[in-house]
């Protein structure tokens, strides 16, 4: 089983320079596989949109937290640690141009010796979603193809360079360099709760992180995401589960039932804490119970 662990935005303390280096170098020298970052590339003020993960609809980050970029991040916390995973979870797909976001995913990847791994998601927030540019009900479709695009540029090393022709983006002649450290470029998993984020998984991710989801609704997209790798002669055994669960509750015992479930990674949400001192404690104690190497 692998451990990865949150930065707790909710803090306020991810653009804080010592503080996030402080966390992330801990997080390291505790055994945790990778650390994981958010995204909002802007919070709307008196947002309509029902944030899908609290009964009251509303998100519990204050409209005015700081919410770093996250791969802007990431590349600040590549150059601080030197081994621990790099991820998202989640950036929202639909805020980004894949031109763009192919080469930014490659140059981390490549400067950080592949440690970066891609969790996206459709977004919920709709208004933010079409501040940045994107339709909101095809946010979905342009995903889809958000995809390709970046696993043709990352693939594509002919002298002609690479064309794509598509419902939403449209080029020819592309060359990308550098290319991701790893043959197949970055991995891309799926986050999210609906029935959409397993098929998509299943057809061209590399793993699901369902989110907010437990029993038997997560054993039918687990099914789901399986069946349509199946169709899409994908092997789904190559394809990676991501199960969540909190710093301060996780123990071996519940780890072991995350397991049967059929997890790869458990990634742990940290108590939002601006104490720097208890944070690291929390993660101490965390690697502690589930006997990291670090630990």
């Amino acid at each position: 089983m692998r451990y990865a662990v949150i930065a707790p935005v909710a803090a306020d303390t991810t653009a804080d320079p010592e503080w996030i280096s402080g966390f992330a170098q801990h997080a390291e020298a505790c055994g945790f596989e990778s650390i994981v970052v958010v995204e909002h590339a802007v919070v709307m003020t008196g947002y309509s949109s029902v944030y899908p993960y609290d009964r009251s609809g509303k998100m519990e980050l204050a409209d005015d937290c700081d919410i770093p970029d996250p791969l802007d991040l990431l590349a600040f916390l590549a150059g601080r640690t030197s081994r621990i995973g790099l991820a998202t979870g989640v950036l929202v797909l639909p805020n980004h141009h894949p031109v763009v976001l192919a080469k930014r995913l490659a140059t981390i990847d490549a400067l950080s010796g592949g440690r970066l791994r891609l969790c996206v998601g459709m977004g919920w927030m709709k208004e933010e979603i079409e501040a940045c540019g994107a339709p909101f009900e095809a946010r979905g479709r342009r995903a889809d193809e958000q995809i390709d695009v970046m696993r043709k540029l990352w693939a594509g090393t002919s002298p002609g360079g690479v064309e794509h022709h598509g419902e939403f983006f449209d080029f020819r002649g592309a060359m990308s360099y550098p290319k991701p450290a790893r043959e197949g470029g970055v991995p891309i998993h799926i986050g999210g709760h609906s029935v959409a984020a397993a098929r998509r998984a299943g057809r061209r991710g590399d793993g699901l992180q369902p989110l907010g989801l437990a029993g038997d609704e997560l054993r039918r997209l687990v099914g789901i995401m399986r069946e349509e790798a199946e169709k899409n002669d994908r092997d789904p055994d190559a394809l990676e589960l991501s199960l969540g669960h909190l710093v301060t509750r996780i123990t071996a015992e519940k780890a072991e039932s995350l397991a049967a479930l059929g997890a790869d990674r458990i990634v742990l949400a940290a108590d939002p804490t601006p104490d720097l001192a208890r944070a690291k404690d929390d993660l101490s104690a965390c690697a502690d119970r589930l006997g990291l190497a670090g630990a």
